[in-house]
């Protein structure tokens, strides 16, 4: 499968099914809520896209026990569900790591952000770090836009570029803080393991010294006392 918006809608998918297996029309709703709040879900490519990960070995198609007892008595179809392959793991698992451009864009960004907790936190914080320039650039052009043509637009026009400015610069706002967030948690699990690296030092220091303070015999060396010392 190939193509940005391939890719997205392979992505979904498998993270979809890494939840839990789905049959067709669990997949479609679940896709629907995903998908539909970043744009606009097309039902006529699920299919193919099914069909494509079917093929490569992704997922697999299964028939539920209790369906297909209740089948041949009802005369109802039994329903397929999709599962997860080994293969469809890994291949989420490489989806996951793509931060890059395409993993900024309005059709990617929040699919991709549906799963950070799939995700490793270096590459949450490079694709929350790129929507943020991304966004910073077309904020810059939507301003520059603006001023340049505010004495030729009505006043509908006018409020609807300025609603539009406000969602973006929401959303910047949004990414700042959830930068700040990742950062902080990186920073404690550094210093959690730095502690945890001194922690260790005095013990190793202490069953050093207290080495060189034992006898041959394994006694300690101030066990040894005077009197001991004179006593021959």
């Amino acid at each position: 499968m190939t193509g940005g918006r391939g890719n997205v809608l392979e992505l979904a998918v498998l993270g979809s099914l890494h939840e839990t297996p789905l049959h067709g029309y669990e997949l479609r709703k679940r896709l629907n809520a995903l998908l539909g709040m970043f744009r606009a879900f097309s039902y006529g490519s699920l299919y193919p896209c099914l069909r494509s990960l079917l093929n490569q070995g992704l997922i697999v198609e299964e028939q539920p026990p209790t369906e297909e007892s209740v089948a041949p008595l009802s005369g109802r179809r039994s329903k397929i569900v999709y599962k997860l392959t080994a293969e469809g793991k890994e291949r989420l698992q490489e989806l996951l790591t793509h931060s890059g451009p395409s993993a900024w864009e309005d059709e990617s960004f929040g699919v991709h952000f549906a799963f950070f907790r799939h995700t490793e936190a270096e590459v949450r914080l490079r694709i929350l770090e790129g929507r943020r320039s991304r966004l910073e650039e077309r904020l810059e052009s939507v301003r520059t836009a603006l001023a340049r043509t505010r004495e030729r637009l009505d006043s509908y026009t006018l409020e609807l570029q300025r609603h539009g400015l406000e969602s973006v610069e929401r959303e910047v706002r949004w990414l700042n803080e959830l930068i700040a967030t990742e950062r902080r948690a990186e920073a404690r699990g550094e210093a959690d393991t730095t502690r945890d690296t001194t922690t260790n030092i005095p013990a190793e220091r202490a069953g050093s010294a207290n080495a060189e303070n034992r006898s041959p015999s394994g006694r300690r060396a101030e066990d040894d006392g005077p009197d001991r010392a004179t006593d021959t």
